[in-house]
């Protein structure tokens, strides 16, 4: 009786461990830390990743260098936009104090997700309290490094 290696195809639940980095480093990294366990084809990794995976077998460690703007795509300048202090006491992620580089939390309009958005400036004043936020991802436009081990595949 052989024993068949399970491999990834669409809709495939998995549990692995991912390293994304771009050229400043890692901005996630799980192999320190309890694997990521994600179902293929939720948008939870952006469809350049996914297409890496098809077809891995159970038990493959391997790495790919996507090039720049594949994985998470160009850099907009429509995702950086100013937020009124008041706009983000309506969406619930009100602070008190806000600095540039802080990561915020927003509610998708369905209300079941999350996307984040970097402060990348603060207004206080004059025109009113505001900040400005960029809503691209953090690797967007940059070459990415996608280090996979996958651990099992349902």
């Amino acid at each position: 009786m052989t024993s068949t290696v399970a491999t990834i195809q669409p809709g495939s639940f998995l549990t692995l461990h991912y390293r994304l980095s771009g050229p400043q480093g890692d901005v996630i990294n799980t192999f320190g830390d309890a694997p990521a366990t994600l179902t293929l084809g939720t948008d939870l990794l952006s469809s350049a990743l996914e297409a890496c995976l098809q077809g891995l077998p159970e038990g493959t460690h391997t790495t790919f260098e996507l090039p720049a703007g594949a994985a998470f795509g160009e850099r907009s300048a429509k995702m950086v936009q100013w937020l009124a202090h008041q706009e983000l006491i309506d969406m619930g992620v009100a602070n008190e104090h806000y600095a540039v580089g802080d990561v915020l939390q927003f509610p998708t309009p369905d209300g079941k997700g999350q996307f984040a958005g970097v402060i990348v400036d603060v207004r206080t004043g004059g025109k009113g309290d505001a900040v400005r936020l960029d809503f691209n991802h953090p690797l967007a436009s940059q070459p990415v490094t996608f280090e996979v081990q996958i651990i099992g595949v349902l």
